[in-house]
């Protein structure tokens, strides 16, 4: 690379840097600044009359610092991009979402580097007017009427959550915190605005609690063994509900455990690593999946 070259791509990457600083509404100060790249102070005024040119840059005469006007502030903050990876579950998905990173990661060419695959989830469009009706009735405290597996529900709406690639409406219905799958959901053809009701705040407390939607069921623990093939898949994430390694085996394996509330939520797990995955206790559930699949095979 010529010496130019390198010149004109730090230039960039300061003016980019400070650009999106900028948006997001930060006051900068010259001598940070200079500091932060390793420049002198007269490069970092030279900046700002570059990016002046484009934009209407202003300082402020009393601290010396310079901001964007407010008008030209971006719709969308760094920080609201964090808060939305948090809230749909995807902020492990990246080893990082610090200015930097994001800057990247935006970039016009970010899918030359980087691409998600297998991650399975179902197609949310189809529920548009389900997230703006039970959104309003939440955010308003007001019961909302809709039918489900064809019965008529009157339910105060508390969260919407996504569980395992799916959709949930969790909502009180006869004193019971319930979760109803948005995709087994109708709407009425005449919506009205339902009574108001009083949140309960041990409803709050157990949606923060709870890791399922299997709410105020108990749970029991199982205990399984993980074949040393597939160790490290079972090390490097959580593939069972509320897994906890409890140690490693001698011969490279690992025992596990996990809480459960139904069948359903640990047996197609366990098919799926077959033979490398076994429940240890309770052995009456290791016979009954082991029964489900001769049943399966004609066996």
């Amino acid at each position: 690379m010529r010496k130019d070259e390198g010149i004109h791509e730090r230039l960039a990457d300061r003016l980019a840097s400070m650009l999106t600083k900028l948006n997001m509404g930060q006051h900068l100060d010259v001598r940070m600044l200079s500091e932060e790249f390793n420049v002198s102070s007269r490069t970092i005024l030279r900046d700002f009359d570059r990016l002046g040119a484009s934009i209407p840059l202003l300082k402020d005469e009393h601290n010396k610092k310079y901001y964007l006007h407010e008008n030209y502030l971006g719709k969308v903050t760094a920080k609201d991009i964090v808060k939305f990876a948090e809230i749909s579950g995807i902020r492990d998905l990246y080893p990082s979402l610090d200015m930097s990173f994001l800057r990247e990661l935006l970039n016009s060419r970010a899918d030359q580097i980087y691409t998600t695959q297998a991650y399975s989830v179902e197609d949310a469009s189809q529920f548009t007017e389900i997230f703006k009706l039970a959104g309003n009735a939440i955010r308003g405290h007001k019961q909302i009427e809709f039918l489900y597996k064809g019965v008529r529900k009157c339910v105060q709406p508390y969260r919407l959550i996504h569980h395992h690639g799916n959709w949930y409406l969790a909502a009180v219905f006869e004193k019971k915190l319930k979760a109803y799958r948005l995709s087994r959901i109708e709407l009425l053809p005449h919506q009205s605005d339902g009574d108001i009701f009083i949140v309960d705040s041990a409803i709050l407390s157990q949606l923060e609690a709870e890791e399922t939607i299997w709410f105020g069921q108990k749970k029991i623990e199982i205990i399984l063994t993980a074949h040393a093939d597939v160790a490290e898949h079972f090390q490097a994430r959580t593939l069972l509900p509320e897994q906890k390694i409890i140690k490693l085996l001698e011969d490279g394996g690992l025992l596990l455990s996990s809480q459960i509330t139904h069948t359903t939520q640990i047996f197609p797990l366990v098919r799926y690593w077959i033979p490398h995955l076994k429940i240890i206790s309770p052995e009456k559930l290791q016979d009954e999946m082991e029964q489900e699949v001769k049943k399966y095979f004609g066996i």
